[in-house]
């Protein structure tokens, strides 16, 4: 059984009192679990102060080297060519870059990774992007270059959203939820500048990938509610699967436009067969049988991009929809979650969604807290 919510409103409502709730967010690699919990910190806490921020550029920075390390190598991987064949010395010093390592943005780089972003070839093996592995911030940085490479440049909470940076180990953001009671390349020339400060939307945008378990106590009008994230990627998931039990729910994000790319583990399997695979084991895992089910069709925003030009029916032939129909598209996406349940007295509640649009988020996350009440309600016998 499905419900399929579309988000308006959200009403205040009280929550029953006890001590503690359990929220388990899961999903595989690059779905975009933690940027759903950085929204929870910029709607539901305290945001990301001036020196917050000031810690993000550095990942805004090193994201940026990333994506661009990332088309040179697939460059040599497809056999594109360069348009402008100058443009292959500007590629070999931004490769030379250990970008974990960055923490300046200097001129001579700014400069190379705007000409290469400007190079027929490199726009070529972008629209490849799905033949190799690319964060989906690559393009919005690369348009915002001259934003983010200037010496004033504060993130925005779109930059903070997209920031893609490693985590580890388990680590506790608190959140006063009282009043609800229950791409950086295109900036390189904003970035570039020596008091670059991200913004927001810097931070928002800057991707890291999780490793191991974070978790986030809400302090909701007395009752504890905890978002534990958890690292998304095979290698990870080892360290938390047999963790948790007693949930009062589950929220698993799907990103709706990895239906044609590739596993960063294994570039012979389909990233969304891996995401329904983990869907269906983790709802039917016996902790986990009284535990409500909210599912994350996410990205939405990508999907509606890409459908476009990559047909759904070339990786799912029992797609019988009309190409180029995002609408359609998602719907059979959700059904093929949808038919793993086994359990059909079992709902699970779905959500279309995009994690970098925060009024979107604000909205399904309404929706969510009254899900997720009610099954509070009924676990301390309130209902």
């Amino acid at each position: 059984m499905s419900i399929d919510s579309d988000e308006t409103s959200c009403e205040d409502e009280p929550l029953p009192r006890a001590n503690r709730d359990w929220n388990f967010v899961a999903g595989t690699g690059e779905s975009g679990k933690s940027t759903f919990i950085k929204q929870m910190r910029i709607i539901h806490g305290s945001g990301y102060s001036d020196e917050d921020k000031k810690g993000f550029i550095k990942l805004v920075y090193q994201n940026i080297f990333m994506a661009m390390q990332s088309m040179i190598r697939a460059m040599d991987l497809l056999k594109i060519q360069y348009g402008d064949s100058s443009n292959i010395e500007k590629a070999e010093l931004v490769r030379s870059v250990d970008f974990e390592t960055v923490t300046t943005f200097e001129s001579p780089y700014v400069e190379a990774i705007k000409d290469l972003w400007a190079d027929a070839g490199v726009q070529e093996c972008y629209d490849r992007r799905r033949e190799y592995q690319l964060t989906d911030s690559a393009k919005y940085y690369l348009m915002e270059i001259d934003r983010v490479a200037a010496k004033t440049y504060l993130p925005t909470e779109q930059d903070i959203l997209r920031v893609r940076v490693p985590t580890t180990g388990i680590i506790e953001y608190p959140f006063d939820l009282e009043e609800i009671r229950f791409s950086y390349l295109s900036d390189l020339e904003r970035i570039e500048k020596p008091d670059f400060l991200p913004t927001e939307q810097d931070i928002l945008r800057a991707r890291a990938p999780t490793t191991g378990i974070i978790e986030y106590p809400f302090d909701l009008d007395s009752i504890i509610f905890r978002m534990v994230d958890v690292g998304g990627q095979r290698s990870e998931r080892r360290k938390w699967i047999h963790c948790f039990e007693n949930v009062t729910s589950i929220i698993f994000l799907v990103a709706l436009s990895e239906y044609d790319q590739i596993l960063f583990e294994s570039e012979n399997e389909n990233r969304m067969e891996e995401s329904k695979a983990l869907f269906k084991t983790i709802i039917t895992y016996p902790w986990f049988q009284h535990s409500s089910v909210i599912l994350f069709l996410n990205k939405k925003d990508l999907l509606e991009e890409k459908i476009m030009y990559s047909h759904l029916v070339d990786y799912f032939p029992e797609y019988d929809g009309r190409q180029r129909d995002a609408i359609q598209a998602r719907e059979f996406i959700l059904r093929m979650f949808v038919e793993l349940n086994p359990d059909s007295e079992k709902i699970i509640y779905s959500h279309f969604t995009c994690a970098t649009d925060t009024e979107n988020i604000k909205l399904v996350f309404c929706a969510v807290k009254d899900t997720i009440m009610q099954t509070a309600l009924k676990e301390f016998n309130l209902a």
